[in-house]
């Protein structure tokens, strides 16, 4: 695979994050979606970990000053991206997770950007789901929990299913696969990981 290159920094990147959002959520969210990307990486395409992390962390980058104007999402992001540095190929992976409501935008092509478009609402979902539960860890989180909730519409109903169907079909892998393999990717970064007990 060729050697992608974000063109900015993980810490100047989280630095731009913080710039433009305050509210903690976007900034957990941003560094959930990293975590996952990163995860994904490590099996799929390795030697551009680092790139795959950056986009998770700055494809919300323009949500929060923004979240009135969501067919406009990560077009306002761009000029921030190129001031701070951000490669052409940075600003296309960001935009293409927009696509489903901006046609205009790029499509997921790459893997990379396939699996940002399959678990960005995906990753919310389970953020919802976990913080509902007795032990408010994703350890003990499982598939068909998560399929209970899928299906429930009324449940983080911002979360877009359609958009998680649609992005397990790019990757081709049903929702199951797409289900177990991200409720691992955030497993792997949890912060209670080392001390939650073995199932």
């Amino acid at each position: 695979m060729p050697t992608l290159n974000a063109g900015i920094a993980r810490e100047d990147a989280l630095a731009l994050l913080k710039a433009h959002n305050t509210d903690p959520f976007h900034i957990t969210h941003g560094e959930t979606v990293e975590g996952v990307m990163r995860y994904y990486a490590r099996e799929l395409d390795p030697d551009n970990e680092e790139f795959w992390g950056v986009v998770g962390l700055l494809h919300d980058l323009d949500w929060e000053e923004h979240a009135d104007d969501p067919a406009r999402h990560t077009l306002y992001a761009e000029p921030l991206l190129k001031e701070a540095g951000g490669t052409p190929e940075l600003i296309r992976a960001i935009q293409s997770h927009a696509s489903s409501v901006n046609p205009e935008l790029p499509a997921p092509e790459l893997e990379m950007e396939k699996v940002l478009y399959a678990t960005d609402e995906l990753t919310g979902l389970i953020g919802a789901a976990v913080v509902m539960r007795p032990s408010k860890s994703v350890m003990d989180f499982t598939v068909k929990s998560l399929k209970k909730k899928f299906k429930d519409k009324s449940f983080a109903a911002g979360c877009s299913r359609d958009v998680i169907r649609a992005g397990a079909d790019m990757l081709g892998w049903d929702v199951n696969e797409l289900f177990d393999r991200t409720i691992k990717a955030m497993q792997s970064f949890a912060p209670d990981k080392d001390s939650f007990p073995a199932a």
